[in-house]
């Protein structure tokens, strides 16, 4: 059963990701839209709409909400509630994973309304701080205690730094 719930588990982690890697994505693609004709315009940002309200409300929510049902599940089931360091750690981070998908939540409410406050270069830069919370979540889960904190700490600085650089 243990297996099963640890499966279930990282299948909605990664159709979470899938839909927080893709989502700021079509906010720049609608955003985009804003320099065509109004005739284009129209259609390209109804068209986007429609993408985006599917994997928002269909895909990037759903697993969310799956995942952080399935996570205690699996924290009781493998390691008692008890807090390992790397998972005191993890959990920070997945914390800090949580409240950038609310902050995609924001945008993603503003768009729909018609409302363009970020440029397609901000959004790009938005769009890179997913794959910081994978390479930190996915490093303290393979590697456990094993891993030293000071190098992943400096791996994700470098990582941060030619993302953002």
């Amino acid at each position: 059963m243990n297996l099963y719930l640890k499966t279930l588990h990282i299948i909605f982690i990664v159709t979470w990701f899938a839909g927080i890697f893709y989502m700021p994505r079509l906010f720049i693609y609608n955003t985009e839209a804003n320099n065509h004709p109004e005739s284009e315009r129209s259609v390209l940002q109804r068209q986007f709409q429609i993408m985006m309200k599917r994997l928002w409300y269909g895909i990037t929510w759903p697993s969310a909400i799956i995942t952080l049902i399935l996570g205690p599940l699996v924290w009781y089931k493998l390691y008692d509630f008890y807090l390992l360091d790397w998972l005191k750690i993890k959990l920070f981070f997945v914390f800090g994973l949580y409240l950038y998908h609310y902050s995609l939540h924001h945008i993603f409410k503003q768009q729909m309304k018609g409302i363009y406050k970020y440029t397609s270069q901000q959004l790009r830069i938005w769009n890179e701080v997913a794959t910081v919370f994978l390479v930190a979540i996915v490093s303290l889960v393979v590697m456990q205690s094993t891993l030293n904190m000071f190098w992943l700490l400096t791996a994700l600085v470098l990582l941060m730094i030619l993302l953002f650089g």
